[in-house]
């Protein structure tokens, strides 16, 4: 599916299928914006761009990223790298990392994103939510 965005004159949001591990945290916080049963999923119009900035925020795989009138205001993360292992999931990655592959590729990569503990997920090295499917567990 790739990348798909919702604009209106004040925000535009960007979701990011191909890094979703569908943590449903968006769903949870905001639903009134975030409804996966509605088409479109996202509803920018729904609620005040603050709201929406701030789950955004909490996006643990970095799929969702928003930009504010004509500047770019991508989750950024934090200055210090922290990887969080995520119960029953992936390892939760904040922070600019250089991300390498086994020949030395560099693998392009977002401040916020997601990698694969369960060795299921079809877009390796990140995480795509496979470990839900095959009731991994660590």
């Amino acid at each position: 599916m790739g990348k798909q965005s919702y604009s209106n004159n004040v925000i535009t949001v960007s979701w990011d299928s191909e890094v979703c591990f569908h943590s449903a945290v968006c769903v949870n916080k905001l639903g009134t914006v975030f409804n996966p049963n509605k088409k479109p999923w996202i509803d920018i119009n729904a609620e005040d761009a603050e709201k929406i900035k701030a789950v955004i925020g909490k996006c643990p795989s970095g799929a969702l990223t928003f930009e504010m009138a004509s500047q770019t205001q991508e989750n950024t993360g934090s200055e210090s790298v922290t990887i969080k292992i995520a119960e029953n999931g992936p390892l939760l990655v904040n922070g600019s990392i250089l991300l390498e592959d086994a020949t030395g590729k560099r693998i392009e990569t977002k401040a916020i994103f997601a990698l694969c503990r369960c060795g299921a997920s079809e877009n390796k090295p990140f995480c795509d939510g496979s470990h839900k499917k095959i009731g991994f567990k660590g």
